[in-house]
């Protein structure tokens, strides 16, 4: 079966707190978004389990 061509890619959200808290670990979610509608990279607020709060996430490449 051939793969649908489509500006929907996944990307990959990073927290950017957790890096300078010093906690082991890291905070990932993966999410897809319309490559014509936002070109650029996204900053979306998610939960950090490791520091038990909303923090941060911009996509990483």
């Amino acid at each position: 079966m051939a793969k649908k061509k489509g500006n929907r890619v996944q990307v990959i959200l990073e927290c950017t707190e957790h890096k300078d808290s010093g906690k082991p670990g890291t905070s990932r979610y993966i999410t897809t978004k319309n490559r014509k509608n936002t070109p650029n990279r996204i900053e979306l607020k998610k939960y950090n389990p490791v520091l038990k709060k909303v923090t941060l996430h911009r996509e990483i490449k």
